[in-house]
């Protein structure tokens, strides 16, 4: 999970360091084609192309959305703030899919989860301060909708637990980004430089290894066990942003993301003591 959790932000490091020389369409697009290498040995290993049989069609057209808007909204983000900051306030999805879950899954949500998610909102209220007095402001709302698109995806993909295999979703969200992305190219594609495609093969091949590294977390060890550790991430964004733009969280985003972290922590707690 730690390792999982530095290559992925790794993967947004290098994304940030291209907003510069390419638009957002064109940087997905080129990735998720290089992507397809570690997804076709996830195939591979599930398979064939036995994995990538759809049931759910309603289920794969809506998570495909989901990763295009959230993909499209974070890369604005990394564009326009610090990665740190980015990321840790993506890290309200736990919150938004705690909240969702009455109505789109039928789940009760007791009053000491619901106190967690109020408790992670203000934090993230602090970490936007939509009073004015950070940079930040409007700005934040970017990855506050990844974090909320990214819940609503992972809700689609419990529904499709069972019915579609891992191998088969990631490819067909990979392939509705690559389609997305490339529908941009008549309106602002640039040029692209041996050493830049090498950056992009780096790029697509170390994301789909971070997703190996969760997804065999996941299956490894309990959920209680590892989970926790995706928190890890934030201080890879701290490090790396600190390393490359010489980037460092403010007080009031310190708070904020304390804050965020200790609701995840706390709703994760009570979801595995509910579930048993």
């Amino acid at each position: 999970m730690i390792v999982g959790g530095f290559l992925l932000t790794v993967n947004d490091a290098i994304q940030k360091w291209m907003t510069d020389d390419f638009p957002t369409g064109q940087l997905l697009a080129v990735r998720a084609v290089f992507m397809l290498i570690p997804i076709a040995f996830f195939i591979w290993r599930a398979g064939g192309s036995r994995a990538l049989k759809v049931v759910n069609y309603r289920g794969q057209v809506l998570r495909a959305v989901l990763v295009c808007l959230s993909s499209f909204l974070f890369v604005g983000a990394l564009a326009l703030m610090p990665l740190a900051d980015a990321i840790a306030i993506t890290f309200a999805g736990p919150l938004f899919i705690t909240a969702l879950a009455p109505l789109l899954l039928k789940e009760f949500v007791g009053w000491r989860r619901w106190l967690a998610v109020l408790t992670g909102f203000a934090g993230v209220t602090i970490m936007i301060d939509p009073s004015g007095a950070s940079t930040l402001q409007w700005v934040a709302l970017l990855p506050l909708g990844v974090a909320l698109c990214g819940a609503i995806r992972d809700i689609a993909t419990r529904h499709m637990h069972g019915t579609e295999t891992t191998a088969g979703i990631m490819f067909y969200s990979t392939f509705a980004v690559i389609f997305v992305g490339f529908a941009t190219a008549p309106f602002a594609w640039e040029p692209i430089s041996p050493m830049q495609y090498l950056l992009f093969a780096v790029n697509g091949i170390v994301f789909g290894a971070a997703h190996f590294f969760l997804v065999e977390a996941l299956r490894l060890a309990e959920a209680s066990v590892v989970a926790p550790f995706k928190y890890v991430t934030l201080v890879w964004a701290v490090l790396i942003g600190m390393f490359l733009w010489g980037d460092l969280p403010d007080m009031q985003m310190f708070v904020g993301s304390v804050l965020v972290v200790a609701s995840g922590l706390y709703i994760l707690n009570r979801e595995l003591k509910r579930n048993g």
